[in-house]
């Protein structure tokens, strides 16, 4: 039936999502409820005043009314304040309210500042008599005086390092009491915030980068825990003792088990392999070598993210992938200020710390695919990182301090160089990965993605084989891939396929007996692989347990994969004058390219179809040019016999497959044979392809991708490749057994295209020797 009056001062809160308030209230006096008026629609009552605060008598007459228990009470107030830092203006503040106010009023003060529970302050509310309050307080007094001791005893820090944390957060140290949690929690904070500042002390970090560190850790120590830039800060020292600033692995530098290791991972990249020796080779003779900044560029499927992965390996290194496809903000590169909120470090140092070591391989994915937006330009921001000459001071705007990256081993991948910007591309040395071979993807995939699919799909060798004939119909009529993406995907269908077949006659033999199970087992391993294959669509055959090992041939690859989906029309499509195969590249690899050529009665206009571009387009005209001045030479004529073949006569030039961009030079010697054999009435040879680049007095200049081209007319099952003179230096890249099956005709003049074009060459009219007269 006791309360205390109160004066509301402040009122917070809202009536959203749900009422919620906040008051902020001056205690008056204590009252009695003497008799409850109502109680809606709030409480009335008639109350008793049981004391008044604003009217206490004098000082010296309440000393001698309480006499000994007021001073106790008063020397307990002043022993616990001292134990605190006086420097502090609350602290001082609260020194002085003991001296000033009276005694009957620091009950009351002292019991809403010390740790108390709200049953104890209830009690002290209900406490009329103010010799009662004094008894009930002064023990409250004493249990928070000898926390503070205990925990001064306790404290490893200096006594001034108590204190000033102490000086941070008065009120709290006030409001504590020893062995609870929240005590608990802020010594350990302080104990963190001494191990961070050990450690950064310890750390082999360089001098700017300690000074900046020492430099905010006493920043740290005098900031508040409550303020937002405690955690930012403590945040950005924990990343800064967490980086390998010296902390680096050993390499393994014996070349000969470099070698087997890498030809035990990937098949072929003789290039790729040769770089990753020589850089360990160098490494012997020289330790502080600059990490190199590698770019593999090749089609999609050839293996340049997984031989990264394999380098790091090799290296002993640890490897860390970056994917750069989308990225259009710099900050991803060069990481946030910290004055941002939710600053990040870049990718680079994010990496660095997730390996935690300063020379790791780190594969840039998709360098080729980087974005530009109001961000900025990763591409720009990337400058600084693959520049030997820069990257030993690289400055991520989050540490804002340089840390050296020469030692990391950058491996860019891209599928083109056209789209990575000059500048980027001129630091970065350019290795590329071409197309495999037939040959290759066979051995590829009997050393690799046989062996993976038939672990992935819980299979044996001698459940399911797969011989190199079969391999090949599938390379050869079910893909059409400069990689090996899409026959990995076959392969897969396969073995999904055998894995039904398997499950089918494991539960058919599920139903006989132990023994019975038991002699099928012995019978199965006398089994010959010359067993009939069994069709994989045949539902009647699946009554009966399927024989192993189950052989794949070509019947069984066109009942999983269905039916060819490509065929070999070469042949079929050269049966007609004014068709050629010219040799393309794309970013896929090398493809096949047919040129088809028609002629009809006209104004003399050449129609050109099939999505060209306009260095292709010129090329169309250089070649009807150039066919137009030597038409009386080789005996071209049009329809009506004249030797102007643009004569009453229209030209269409279509290059199928029209849903295709294509641009380029190298169609430059296809189309002036595919015009002369129109002509001309003769047939292009059916194994023939070229590709060349031509000017108008009759020369074949080189073009590029030669060895994705000549796989592309190998593949084909093309004979003859025609290609300029001056590329006869790339045939050394293309490996042996192809060169052997295909025959090269070095070009440098249209002349000798056009005789290794048709069969028994092309006839040339011999010119009159003309005598110049010195008269």
């Amino acid at each position: 039936r006791i309360g205390t009056a109160a004066l509301a001062v402040q009122v917070v809160g809202s009536n959203w999502p749900k009422p919620h308030y906040t008051l902020l209230v001056t205690g008056l006096c204590r009252f009695q409820i003497l008799q409850l008026l109502k109680e809606k629609p709030y409480p009335v009552a008639e109350v008793e005043q049981l004391d008044r605060l604003e009217q206490f008598t004098n000082q010296h007459k309440s000393e001698e009314e309480l006499g000994e228990l007021s001073e106790q009470f008063y020397k307990y107030a002043v022993q616990l304040v001292e134990m605190l830092d006086m420097s502090v203006p609350a602290v001082a503040k609260l020194r002085r309210l003991l001296d000033n106010l009276p005694r009957e009023a620091l009950p009351d003060i002292l019991t809403s500042i010390i740790r108390t529970s709200n049953r104890e302050k209830l009690q002290i509310l209900d406490a009329v008599s103010l010799e009662e309050r004094f008894k009930m307080t002064i023990p409250l007094l004493v249990r928070q005086i000898e926390g503070l001791k205990l925990l001064q005893k306790t404290r490893k820090p200096k006594q001034d390092d108590d204190k000033r944390v102490v000086a941070i957060r008065p009120n709290r140290r006030i409001n504590h009491i020893p062995s609870t949690a929240e005590d608990e929690e802020e010594e350990e904070d302080h104990d963190d915030v001494v191990m961070l500042e050990k450690k950064i002390r310890t750390s082999s970090m360089s001098e700017q980068a300690l000074k900046v560190c020492l430099k905010e850790i006493k920043r740290l120590k005098k900031m508040p825990q409550s303020m937002p830039e405690y955690a930012l800060t403590r945040n950005y020292l924990e990343l800064m003792v967490e980086l390998p600033w010296n902390k680096s692995t050993k390499d393994r530098l014996e070349i000969r088990a470099a070698r087997i290791l890498l030809d035990n991972d990937h098949y072929a990249m003789e290039k790729l392999k040769k770089r990753v020796l020589e850089y360990l080779a160098v490494r012997q003779l020289k330790n502080n070598l600059k990490g190199p900044i590698l770019c593999f560029v090749g089609p999609p499927g050839v293996g340049k993210t997984s031989v990264g992965r394999s380098i790091a390996k090799t290296l002993g290194r640890e490897f860390h992938r970056i994917a750069l496809g989308g990225v259009c903000d710099q900050s991803d590169i060069r990481g946030h200020r910290r004055t941002y909120v939710g600053s990040m470090p870049g990718r680079i140092i994010n990496g660095l710390k997730t390996v935690g070591v300063n020379n790791p391989v780190f594969l840039l994915d998709e360098v080729d695919k980087l974005g530009k937006s109001l961000q900025g330009d990763p591409a720009a921001a990337l400058l600084e990182v693959l520049d030997p000459e820069q990257n030993h001071s690289f400055t991520d705007h989050y540490l804002n301090v340089a840390f050296d990256l020469s030692q990391v081993l950058f491996i860019a991948t891209a599928n083109t160089t056209a789209t990575i910007p000059p500048a980027l591309l001129d630091r970065m040395e350019i290795i590329q990965v071409p197309g495999y071979t037939q040959e290759e993807k066979i051995e590829i995939a009997h050393r690799h993605l046989i062996p993976k699919q038939l672990e992935q799909h819980g299979l044996t060798p001698q459940q399911i084989q797969i011989p190199q004939v079969t391999t090949l119909d599938i390379i050869t009529r079910y893909t059409r891939e400069a990689g090996v993406r899409s026959l990995d995907r076959k392969l897969g269908a396969i073995c999904r396929a055998v894995a039904v077949k398997v499950a089918e006659g494991q539960h058919k033999e599920t139903k006989p007996d132990r023994a019975e199970v038991g002699e099928g087992e012995d019978c199965k391993e006398h089994v010959t692989e010359d067993a009939k294959p069994e069709s994989i669509s045949d539902a009647a055959d699946l009554a009966l347990p399927p024989e192993m090992p189950i052989l794949i041939d070509f019947h069984a690859l066109k009942d999983i994969l269905g039916p060819p989906m490509y065929e070999m029309e070469v042949s079929e499509r050269l049966s007609q004058p004014g068709v050629a195969i010219g040799l393309a590249w794309t970013p896929l690899g090398g493809e096949i390219m047919f040129v088809e050529a028609s002629r009809m009665d006209g104004e003399g206009q050449l129609t050109l179809t099939g999505q060209l571009g306009d260095v292709m387009k010129e090329s169309a005209h250089l070649a009807i040019s150039w066919l137009r001045s030597n038409a009386k030479r080789y005996q071209l004529t049009n329809a009506s016999g004249s030797f102007d073949l643009l004569d009453n006569t229209d030209i269409h030039l279509h290059f199928p497959a029209g849903a295709v961009t294509k641009d380029g030079p190298s169609a430059g010697v296809t189309i002036v044979t595919c015009l002369a054999s129109l002509f001309s009435g003769r047939l292009v040879c059916s194994d023939v392809a070229m590709t060349g680049e031509i000017t108008l007095r009759g020369l074949v200049l080189p073009v590029g991708g030669i060895k994705d081209k000549v796989l592309a007319a190998h593949r084909a099952g093309l004979k003859r490749v025609i290609i300029p003179q001056r590329n006869e230096k790339d045939l050394e890249e293309i490996a042996v057994n192809v060169r052997q099956d295909l025959t090269f005709v070095m070009a440098s003049c249209l002349d000798e295209v056009l005789n290794a074009a048709f069969d028994g060459g092309f006839a040339v009219k011999p010119r009159v020797e003309r005598l110049n007269s010195k008269l």
